[in-house]
């Protein structure tokens, strides 16, 4: 039995019905879609899309938790790292920092006020606009004189960050059957449902991307390939004029992605900080991810023109950026209490146990650093000048 397809009792399963309107009547008129394509609706429509709602989404209250909502000690080591990079860079003023997938400012607000006295202009990279305004009130107490704007566009000089945003970017799905690749497309069943129809693939890009990764999936094997990471990394190269881009998600080498151990696929949903398998219940209203192939973002990162400073975990990340001396300074900060330790403590547990957040990837690219500047080589700075 697969117990990700019991339903609790509670579970309201019930999609946003002007999305699969809007969904039914684009597959009437031109057929099944692609997944990626559907993804895109469900998530990213501009009206009624899952991250255009005004509801929590990550966060105790939303539907999956990530690293800065854990614990403000994730944005403080990070902290430690982005003033390497502005240092490496000559120290421009002011110090920018683009945070895509801003969100409510959970991140920037212990980043930036661990930064310190540093100029900071802060640029919020989000598909929905009211959130630069959340993230304005949010460090209007903790740091007022920072600058926060929404994304132009415009290159910057200084740390870009992307944490757990790849694996929500459009993807499609396949499937090998009789030694033929296939793609999986959404279809509208007689009851008005949405199914997965089998087709050939919509775009040789899908077959090229396999064929470049070396990869050769099994007879039965479902995967999913998205191709929408190349032109976001893309475009991200294209906003950095110098320093670091940081892309921290959970994935693995397209080796390990497609291996045995994924036979079909890494597909799931969120809500209620409940996982699923089933996108096609709660459209509109539930996450949908995939795990990102780290290779493909490489590839598409150095063909962009940065520089690849190196891939790492993110408890290594961590670890090197010193988290366990910021845990520790934990009991003795003003205001202290054994609970608000022993929560800290519980949420740098998550941060870096490999089975968790600990074994997501961390990769880092850069562009204008000086000669030799790999990501060992700030870390180890990180962490010196952090102890």
């Amino acid at each position: 039995m697969d117990l990700r397809r019991v339903r609790p009792p509670d579970r309201d399963d019930a999609s946003d019905l002007e999305l699969m309107a809007t969904i039914r009547d684009e597959i009437r008129r031109d057929g099944p879609m692609t997944f990626a394509r559907f993804m895109e609706i469900a998530l990213y429509d501009p009206v009624r899309g899952y991250y255009r709602s005004t509801d929590a989404r990550p966060g105790r209250a939303g539907d999956f938790l990530t690293a800065p909502e854990a614990h403000p000690l994730f944005g403080r080591a990070i902290a430690r790292f982005a003033r390497e990079v502005h240092d490496a860079i000559g120290s421009p003023e002011p110090l920018t920092i683009r945070e895509y997938g801003a969100g409510e400012g959970a991140l920037a607000e212990p980043l930036v006020t661990a930064l310190g006295p540093r100029r900071i202009r802060y640029v919020v990279a989000e598909v929905e606009a009211s959130r630069v305004e959340s993230v304005r009130a949010r460090l209007l107490d903790a740091r007022p004189d920072v600058e926060v704007l929404p994304d132009d566009g415009r290159p910057i000089d200084g740390l870009a960050i992307a944490n757990e945003v790849l694996d929500a970017l459009p993807t499609h799905r396949v499937a090998r059957h009789g030694g033929r690749l296939r793609e999986i497309l959404v279809g509208v069943s007689t009851d008005g449902g949405l199914v997965d129809v089998e087709a050939d693939p919509s775009t040789p890009a899908l077959a090229d991307r396999l064929r470049d990764e070396a990869v050769e999936l099994r007879d039965g094997q479902v995967a999913e390939i998205c191709l929408a990471a190349d032109a976001w990394v893309a475009a991200a190269a294209q906003g950095l004029a110098s320093g670091v881009l940081l892309i921290v998600d959970y994935g693995h080498p397209a080796a390990d992605l497609y291996g045995e151990r994924r036979h079909a696929g890494t597909l799931a949903t969120y809500q209620g900080h409940r996982v699923d398998d089933d996108p096609y219940v709660a459209v509109g209203r539930q996450d949908i991810t995939a795990h990102v192939d780290v290779t493909a973002v490489e590839r598409a990162a150095t063909g962009a023109g940065l520089d690849h400073l190196g891939t790492t975990t993110q408890a290594e990340f961590l670890d090197a950026l010193g988290l366990g001396n910021l845990l520790v300074a934990e009991q003795t900060a003003p205001g202290a209490t054994l609970q608000g330790y022993l929560e800290a403590r519980s949420a740098v547990v998550r941060m870096i146990d490999p089975a968790a957040m600990g074994g997501f990837g961390v990769m880092a690219f850069g562009r204008g650093l000086p000669p030799g500047v790999t990501l060992d080589a700030l870390l180890e700075r990180a962490g010196a000048v952090g102890a």
